[in-house]
């Protein structure tokens, strides 16, 4: 049982060059040379699992950060703005999906050993803690304050695969009485197994996930959307610093400008027959 809440990535960054183009490339307003660290929590975790071979890849989602300029003493927040979050294996930073499962996007994993001077993947664990499968004993740690994780895992019978997603419960609804459980929480992170190459997945899917049984997943997947021109009018406009500024407005890169920030939605759903479990460790 993963201690999502003492689980860390942290990383080294490299000396900072500037961009040839961008005045702020990154986000970054420090000057050359500079080094920094970064650190952030981790959120989820899923496995990929081949049957056949017993190899198994590890990845993790890790806490998100607004589009911000780094490190800054003011205009600290970036407008337009993002979201930022990394998902990563053991070896490799993954592409987040933002768009649905049916429509194919440019993506590509990068090693994590060329992008960072060194970095440190720190998984905490609960020593002690139970698989629950009974509702009563899910009422009783919850209500009892128990740290609970949930499990879900479900197949992938054209290629062999088994996909296991840990998450911290961080909402649960009960009905006691009837003994009647649901847990609806996220954020965690799905492959795109169409992008398996029998070690690593080029994309994942950022999700929320609900059970109230034992062998029922179900993931609504987040994806862009496009805003209306009166909405993009003040989504698209800068307030201070501007992320896309020029070092030399006659010089710009090629396919300038790029898109700026899309909204969020979450709207596919996935629906998989799976083994749910929640993991309970006294609080």
């Amino acid at each position: 049982m993963i201690d999502f809440s003492r689980s860390t990535f942290t990383w080294h960054n490299h000396p900072w060059t500037p961009d040839p183009y961008y005045r702020y490339a990154g986000g970054f307003v420090g000057e050359p040379g500079q080094v920094y660290h970064v650190r952030f929590g981790l959120e989820a975790s899923c496995e990929v699992r081949d049957e056949a071979s017993g190899h198994v890849t590890k990845m993790f989602l890790g806490a998100p950060c607004r589009s911000e300029y780094t490190i800054a003493s003011r205009n600290m927040f970036q407008i337009p703005s993002g979201e930022w979050r990394m998902a990563f294996s053991d070896e490799s930073q993954l592409s987040i999906a933002r768009r649905p499962s049916n429509e194919s996007e440019e993506a590509s994993t990068r090693k994590l050993s060329e992008i960072y001077q060194s970095y440190r993947v720190d998984v905490r664990s609960h020593a002690n803690f139970s698989e629950l499968t009974d509702i009563g004993e899910i009422c009783e740690a919850t209500l009892n304050g128990d740290l609970l994780n949930a499990r879900s895992t479900y197949r992938d019978a054209e290629r062999g695969l088994a996909i296991s997603v840990e998450y911290p419960v961080n909402v649960m609804n009960l009905n006691v009485e009837d003994k009647q459980f649901q847990v609806c929480t996220g954020p965690i992170m799905l492959p795109d197994l169409r992008t398996w190459d029998g070690n690593d997945v080029k994309r994942v899917f950022q999700a929320q996930v609900a059970i109230s049984g034992f062998d029922w997943v179900e993931f609504i997947l987040l994806r862009e959307i496009d805003a209306s021109e009166a909405d993009r009018e003040w989504l698209d406009k800068p307030r201070g610093r501007d992320r896309l500024e020029l070092r030399d407005p006659n010089n710009p890169p090629p396919n300038y400008p790029p898109a700026r920030p899309r909204p969020t939605v979450y709207n596919e759903v996935w629906e998989f027959e799976a083994s749910n479990v929640v993991l309970r460790a006294e609080n």
